[in-house]
């Protein structure tokens, strides 16, 4: 396997005018040392042996968009239209769930926090409304406890309306602000909300595959209340409901998460099963028919785990590659990555990978030992299988002022070149 080191330059700002003789002199070195770096490819030794052969009893499933991926190491073992937005209808409510989480785990409330049931939450999301309930009665007070239950065991939008209008003041705020800057936080840079639970808006749009990163902080971030979502059932206001997802009472190590229905989007679900230690996620969205979206999803689950096994490709920090410096006594800084860098491979079979490290550079110095440089994508045939950050594995001092001068001026250098290149 190769690893390519790519970046992205960003021109440095011109020097004083103290230095312009000093960088003239240095032009022609620095030409011939930046037209160096353009193509450099680091080969790592520990390659991961492929063959080009499609895995056999490959999956091709039916969901309009869908993905599976390993939950350690976040690698795709299949994905179709991931990208695509959809309405995600109830499966939003893990967004909602991950913003109380958060609240909670920082202690700006608490689980026995008590909540008021408003009218409008009462008739648009309780039982007046026809729609997925935990029979919330108007204007009882109902604690967090209980109600992060009614939103995830019970897919209550009423709960969901309770706990965004407790704690935003209405749900559109909610929706808004606190969903859309913590689905940012944590990495979701597509998707939108318009309320907290699901319910036809326009502004509800979520990819496959930006459900199955929530899955996945949700279930590395928040171990203990993770095990909610495997909860069979649970009675509130006298009336007991089971948990909506099929997964549980149908296949082997199945533990969550939650699955979701509008008009708008069709039946989607997104599932997590553990077998032999390894934990897959899967997310289908825009089937026609919930036993469709039962068995798509168990059948991918299914043919992940039989299908593939991790392989590790960089060992904790060994070194990955390289990325050039701006300014540092050294040129280049060495990159590796604190936890083992692993990828989900078709089992009895191998195919080919390739590997290449991104990043914004040159990486101006001075550098400290495991700051964050960029990350190494891994790809398996067409798509991106895995990405993982990737660090400084050593300290990089700040250089000369000679350096720094040269290497502003192979900044200048390479700029001119791409604006003339540009205009090609």
């Amino acid at each position: 396997m190769a690893v390519e080191t790519s970046s992205s330059r960003k021109p440095s700002s011109s020097t004083g005018r103290c230095w312009r003789r000093l960088i003239a002199a240095a032009v022609a070195g620095a030409i011939a040392a930046t037209l160096g770096w353009g193509g450099m490819i680091y080969a790592a030794n520990n390659s991961v042996q492929g063959a080009k052969k499609e895995v056999e009893g490959g999956f091709d499933g039916d969901a309009p968009t869908a993905i599976l991926i390993e939950a350690s190491s976040g690698s795709v073992l299949f994905e179709k239209n991931a990208d695509e937005l959809r309405a995600p209808s109830s499966m939003m409510k893990l967004m909602t769930a991950e913003v109380v989480f958060n609240a909670i785990k920082k202690g700006e409330i608490k689980l026995t926090d008590e909540y008021r049931v408003s009218e409008n939450a009462w008739r648009k999301g309780g039982a007046p409304s026809g729609g997925s309930t935990m029979f919330a009665a108007i204007h009882s007070k109902i604690a967090v406890d209980d109600l992060l239950r009614g939103a995830i065991i019970q897919s209550g939008n009423d709960a969901c309306m309770v706990l965004a209008e407790a704690m935003a003041g209405n749900e559109r705020t909610f929706a808004a602000e606190m969903m859309t800057k913590r689905a940012r936080e944590i990495g979701l840079e597509k998707s939108t909300f318009g309320n907290s639970n699901g319910l036809p808006d326009p502004a509800n749009k979520m990819t496959v595959r930006e459900l199955a990163r929530l899955a996945r902080h949700i279930i590395q971030t928040y171990p203990d209340f993770y095990k909610l979502f495997g909860e069979r059932e649970y009675t509130w206001n006298k009336i007991r409901q089971q948990n909506r997802n099929p997964l549980l009472t149908s296949l082997e190590g199945a533990d969550g998460l939650k699955t979701g229905f509008t008009k708008e989007g069709g039946y989607g679900m997104v599932g997590s099963a553990v077998q032999n230690g390894m934990r897959l996620i899967v997310v289908v969205n825009g089937l026609n028919d919930p036993d469709d979206r039962a068995s798509e999803a168990k059948k991918m689950l299914e043919w992940g785990f039989r299908n593939f096994e991790a392989r590790t490709l960089f060992a904790a920090q060994q070194q990955v590659g390289y990325a050039k410096v701006f300014g540092g006594e050294s040129r280049s800084v060495k990159l590796a990555s604190p936890e083992p860098i692993k990828v989900m491979v078709p089992k009895n079979g191998s195919e080919k990978l390739i590997a290449r490290i991104v990043y914004s550079g040159p990486v101006r110095a001075p550098i400290e030992s495991g700051q964050r440089v960029g990350v190494v994508k891994v790809w398996r045939g067409p798509n991106v299988a895995l990405e993982a950050p990737v660090y400084a594995a050593e300290p990089v001092a700040r250089g000369s002022t000679m350096r720094r001068a040269i290497d502003g001026a192979s900044e200048l250098v390479i700029g001119m070149f791409r604006a003339g290149a540009e205009k090609l």
